[in-house]
């Protein structure tokens, strides 16, 4: 981003801009080229068709590089980071994604520690997933969230533990790093009409979910419930307008509104209410990536009985298999 009367907007050039930072530095950096997109965009504008784009751009050169580095706007890097983590299916080297807080031609700026590490960390043969690196962590893609507008630490992944750390030295969780796979990459062309989400909330009128689940085109719904996934089940309106919905072949997915945890819906009453009628628990997926995983299960044509089985199968780290009680 630069600056433009008065706001950030996107910047062209990066790569003259990123040199004319590192300066001598660059010498002690691995060797790197820039591509630059043609379309440059506010990630606040990002649409499934750009993870289409960037996909194939990693494809295209894959090759030809050690490793890659996505240079991407906060505000919507973890869906891109779920979406690539899915479309690189068999990944065999290292996708950091980064961006900053700061612009990198603002003064304070953290764009440059955090370009600077992501290098190192594309060019790392331990590393063979796509991931995240924001001020001194490392991320599962699929398992990071944005969790902060202000602070410079703003991502983290709250259910999953962090894959490494940079301090004085950068130091990997060599436990948890996936194993390299054999490159098999699936880059769909995405419907961006396909999947809605809705987030629960007191009173929420049945005519809402009714609304959406109307959509034309629409083939996947997620809801943000309560808990342990739990959702009104005295609103029987609500629970029946899902229910039809569902039998029209419409996907529903539930996903926590609770930063830790997973979804459980067995655990309470109003949760079993959303079980007996279809409704896909989604463990402890985060709300980016089972978005970008519904997208991508969809844009495949997976539906009925192999996409319910899909959206519970963990697909490139991005969840556990475990059976666990919710608390409120």
């Amino acid at each position: 981003m630069v600056s433009s009367n008065g706001v950030y907007v996107p910047g062209p050039d990066f790569s003259a801009r990123l040199a004319r930072h590192l300066g001598q530095r660059r010498s002690e950096l691995p060797q790197f080229d820039v591509v630059e997109l043609d379309q440059l965009i506010d990630s606040a504008n990002l649409t499934p068709a750009n993870w289409t784009t960037m996909a194939r751009v990693l494809a295209k050169n894959w090759d030809h590089y050690d490793g890659f580095v996505v240079l991407h706007g906060t505000d919507t890097m973890a869906f891109t980071a779920s979406a690539i983590s899915y479309m690189l299916n068999g990944c065999n080297k290292p996708v950091i994604l980064t961006g900053s807080q700061i612009p990198l031609e603002q003064s304070r700026t953290d764009a440059l520690d955090n370009v600077i590490t992501s290098l190192i960390l594309a060019s790392s043969s331990e590393i063979a997933e796509v991931c995240l690196y924001f001020r001194g962590n490392l991320l599962r893609g699929n398992r990071a969230r944005k969790l902060k507008t202000s602070e410079l630490d703003a991502f983290d992944s709250p259910n999953a533990p962090r894959l490494g750390q940079g301090g004085i030295d950068l130091d990997l969780r060599h436990d948890l790093l996936l194993a390299p796979g054999k490159p098999d990459f699936q880059i769909p062309t995405f419907n961006p009409r396909s999947v809605a989400a809705l987030t629960l909330y007191p009173g929420m009128p049945a005519a809402l979910v009714e609304a959406t689940l109307a959509l034309p085109e629409l083939k996947g719904l997620i809801i943000h419930s309560y808990g342990a996934g739990n959702a009104p089940d005295a609103d029987t309106s609500l629970v029946r307008v899902l229910a039809q919905g569902i039998g029209r072949g419409i996907a529903v997915l539930n996903v926590s509104q609770c930063l830790q945890g997973r979804v459980a819906q067995k655990a309470y009453a109003s949760g079993a209410a959303l079980d007996r009628i279809g409704v896909v628990p989604g463990a402890d997926l985060t709300p980016e990536a089972a978005f970008a995983k519904l997208h991508f299960l969809l844009a495949k044509g997976l539906s009925g009985n192999s996409l319910r089985q899909a959206l519970q199968t963990p697909l490139s780290g991005d969840s556990k298999l475990a059976s666990v009680k919710g608390n409120d």
